[in-house]
């Protein structure tokens, strides 16, 4: 049995960092009642038509999900999901605008006067309260409202991070917080309320960023793909248009690298790169020199030789490398979920288990209507009724 079998998680949910959390919880076991609006449902399901027609997105945050679809302001419509809330739900997950669950009275004080044991976990920008609290948030602002962006690029340009880190992030700090809010209702039963800022989310992973640049301390540089106090540490071209990634840590690695990498034992002692601050602040200087001695080379001789002096290397690996990775493929890391549109595949998730964690289909908009209705005790011709004025 999985650890969360038994538990009944509610999502008013859109987008990825609210939807990303909860599949977590369905990884392992949970039900997960996803609340959409009829006839459009959560509005990543339009992002794009990557998947055989289905979004990207929602494939990847959505599968092992029932969705009921409800146009939750709609009185009899709003009336079920209430009671969906106080007689089934153990969690409440949402990431609507500020303020919305509770108008709605779905928010924390109101549910918990009625049901202490539950917890509701919200998922906003910028926190329930404070002077952004009805700033808009997205991913790509709150990269930039949280820093990420001005440290990452190349000296030229700023960049943000391919992956929706900002919503990945607060995802995270959503899905441990519930668990550990699962833990804490064991012991006392009491539910909990936990608020998760995506800005607050993202600044805890800019730590090094900002302790680098404490006390008014200039920031670390944008490198591109290169480290930006480590060198050499980044991508490297090779012979016949290859490119291969590297990283050093230590003088021990910088010795080895000058004798079996670059056959040029003699430059460990060079005083020009006598220490990583050396190397680093004449990294033009032995970029050069590195390139040159790579020049002959294919990234595969160049990761024949890195392997043998034990320097740490990698492939820069295209999307399609990645479907095929060895290592993921070695290690059966790949499993098929159902969906709409046919079999489709999906990583296990990371960590094990003795029993496989749920990874059960990606629901087709309001699949689930009529069952969850009907468990709520509501008849066949009323569930009729509610779609016919299009509050289901």
């Amino acid at each position: 049995m999985l650890p969360l079998h038994g538990l009944t998680v509610v999502t008013l949910e859109h987008a990825i960092a609210a939807p990303f959390a909860s599949r977590q919880l369905a990884d392992l076991g949970a039900r997960v009642i996803k609340i959409e609006r009829p006839g459009v449902g959560d509005f990543a399901r339009g992002y794009d038509q990557r998947v055989r027609g289905m979004a990207s997105h929602f494939v990847w945050t959505n599968r092992s999900k029932e969705s009921l679809t409800l146009d939750v302001k709609h009185p009899r419509a709003h009336a079920l999901l209430k009671r969906l809330v106080l007689e089934q739900a153990d969690v409440l997950i949402q990431n609507l605008a500020p303020g919305a669950a509770a108008r709605l009275g779905l928010g924390w004080e109101a549910l918990s006067a009625e049901k202490p044991g539950l917890i509701v976990c919200d998922i906003s920008g910028y926190g329930e309260d404070g002077p952004y609290r009805d700033k808009k948030a997205y991913d790509l602002l709150i990269q930039s409202e949280a820093g990420f962006v001005s440290v990452t690029g190349t000296p030229d340009e700023p960049s943000k991070a391919g992956p929706s880190i900002a919503d990945i992030s607060a995802g995270m700090y959503a899905y441990s917080s519930i668990l550990a809010a699962l833990l804490n209702k064991q012991r006392t039963g009491r539910g909990q309320h936990i608020d998760i800022s995506m800005l607050e989310s993202l600044t805890e992973w800019m730590s090094y960023p900002l302790y680098y640049a404490f006390d008014g301390a200039s920031p670390p540089p944008r490198t591109g793909a290169s480290h930006a106090t480590i060198y050499p540490y980044g991508p490297f071209p090779t012979g016949g248009g290859g490119t291969v990634m590297l990283g050093l840590q230590n003088e021990r690695e910088w010795a080895a690298f000058c004798d079996k990498v670059l056959l040029q034992p003699g430059l460990a002692t060079d005083a020009r790169f006598a220490g990583n601050a050396a190397r680093t602040a004449r990294r033009a200087e032995l970029r050069a020199l590195i390139i040159e001695a790579f020049a002959p080379l294919s990234a595969a001789q160049v990761l024949e030789r890195l392997e043998a002096a034990q320097i740490a290397n990698a492939q820069v690996n295209t999307m399609a490398e990645v479907w095929a990775h060895p290592q993921l493929q070695a290690r059966q890391r790949w499993r098929e979920v159902a969906s709409p549109v046919g079999p489709l595949p999906a990583l296990l998730p990371p960590g094990s288990w003795p029993e496989e964690p749920q990874m059960s289909a990606v629901p087709a908009l309001g699949q689930h209507t009529d069952a969850i209705l009907a468990e709520l005790g509501v008849a066949a011709a009323e569930i009729a009724a509610l779609r016919a004025e299009g509050a289901v």
